[in-house]
């Protein structure tokens, strides 16, 4: 299931009529990249102003305070973005190793989608695609069979994992033009911050995603919830 979901979210976006019914879930992973921004935000002592999303999947989220955040506290903004999605996708493949977490999680997951679109989402897109997003979740966590449970879960986790690889481009990209006004990349301000190349940060935020996935992929699979094992036998026994 983790290999479909993989598959899905790699590949949908490219067809198209899959792109269009992946297009909430695209919404989806800009608001986990730009609540990864926001939540840091908070964290550095900032106050998170709102997350706005375009209708083309990009987004932005302001922050401010009564100064100017040092250096690090900019850099660390700026990677709470692109880590964002892994770290939340590795929550929710972490949640599918044990059934108890399954209907939690979702209800979670759509508790804080709620929560931000009450408080921080400002954006006509986010404020009609993510409530649907999240009232789906509630449904299928009511009345969703074990099977749906575990390949929603494990699906959202692989479509936020996969989604920080997917804009691998973006990652080695030092300046951009978002809502017609050119601006820093979030490895670029990475940059001017600590003054290291951007491309060094985007190695760093690789490597740090891959090691989070994957190792939030070992302990789902060995959890109750993993694949059904095979029973050890002894030597007679196999004869």
């Amino acid at each position: 299931m983790l290999l479909i979901a993989a598959v899905i979210v790699t590949s949908g976006p490219g067809l198209p009529v899959v792109g269009y019914l992946l297009y909430p879930f695209t919404i989806l992973t800009t608001w986990f990249h730009e609540m990864g921004h926001g939540l840091t935000a908070l964290l550095m002592g900032l106050t998170f102003e709102e997350l706005v999303i375009y209708p083309d999947g990009s987004g932005f989220a302001q922050s401010s305070g009564a100064q100017d955040p040092s250096a690090l506290s900019s850099a660390l903004i700026a990677m709470g973005g692109p880590l964002g999605p892994s770290i939340a996708g590795s929550g929710l493949i972490l949640a599918t190793g044990n059934h108890r977490f399954w209907r939690p999680a979702l209800y979670g997951l759509a508790a804080v989608i709620a929560l931000s679109v009450a408080i921080w989402v400002r954006s006509p897109v986010g404020l009609v695609v993510l409530p649907i997003v999240g009232a789906v979740m509630v449904v299928i966590a009511l009345f969703g069979r074990d099977w749906m449970l575990r390949f929603s879960l494990q699906f959202l986790g692989v479509l936020a994992a996969l989604s920080m690889f997917r804009d691998w481009d973006y990652l080695f990209t030092e300046n951009i033009v978002l809502g017609g006004e050119p601006m820093l990349s979030d490895t670029g301000a990475m940059e001017a911050a600590l003054w290291l190349p951007h491309w060094f940060w985007a190695v760093i935020i690789i490597l740090i995603s891959g090691a989070m996935i994957g190792w939030s992929l070992k302990r789902a699979l060995a959890e109750e919830g993993g694949p059904p094992r095979m029973p050890p036998r002894n030597i007679g026994q196999w004869l």
